[in-house]
């Protein structure tokens, strides 16, 4: 069988206890990078055989894995941090297994998303994630149908290109949307900007960004 199991996002104790025992018990690791993966599994005390699987590999990968469940292997994706599949590699392997009638068991676990959802002070009874915006085709498209967008929106992006990001928003929802950017959720330098976009794109422009980051916009009143 497969078992999705979501990595922290930063502090390494928030794996939890079933995610270490699973870890421990199956026959292979799929990490999206062993290095960043071998902390974690060091960690933990977890000596497992680790192998890549990632965005760059998973095509041409999944039908060996998949033959490799069939013949018994128990195997357990993880990715750098967060949850497989949340803008992350999983979709391919979680279907070709659902088609060959492999079992696949996903753990609760961590996803930025939903502590910076929940941390904006937006509204959380409704909305949308996004991920990351196409960075050239189909972004000003995008971006012109979630302007109506009336739900509580959400955007991972990268910190050298937070600011620019924010421009746009700024360009397509206008100045006084209210957002919230957070960055470096559960570590030591954990931040959380609140206020209008104008007003949080002001703010990073001047500071400089370092670190995951979370954008959190209000939909349209």
């Amino acid at each position: 069988m497969l078992y999705i199991v979501p990595s922290p996002i930063g502090n390494l104790s928030d794996m939890s206890y079933r995610s270490v025992e699973v870890l421990g018990a199956v026959d292979l690791i799929l990490a999206e990078d062993t290095r960043t993966s071998s902390v974690l599994l060091n960690h933990y005390g977890i000596q497992k055989p680790v192998t890549p699987y990632h965005q760059h590999n998973e095509h041409r990968v999944s039908s060996h894995l998949v033959e490799q469940m069939l013949a018994g292997k128990n195997m357990a994706l993880i990715t750098d941090a967060g949850t497989p599949g949340i803008s992350d590699p999983a979709f391919l392997l979680v279907r070709a297994c659902i088609e060959k009638e492999i079992r696949v068991e996903t753990l609760p676990g961590a996803t930025a998303f939903v502590p910076a959802l929940v941390n904006s002070g937006l509204p959380t009874n409704r909305f949308c994630f996004e991920g990351f915006l196409p960075l050239k085709k189909g972004r000003q498209t995008l971006l012109k149908q979630l302007a109506g967008e009336e739900r509580t929106m959400l955007f991972y992006e990268s910190p050298m290109r937070l600011v620019k990001t924010l421009a746009q928003f700024i360009e397509y929802f206008g100045p006084g949307r209210r957002c919230s950017v957070s960055r470096e959720l559960s570590k030591k330098f954990e931040e959380n900007k609140r206020g209008t976009l104008q007003e949080v794109h002001d703010y990073f422009a001047e500071k400089g960004v370092k670190g995951e980051i979370v954008i959190v916009i209000a939909g349209k009143e």
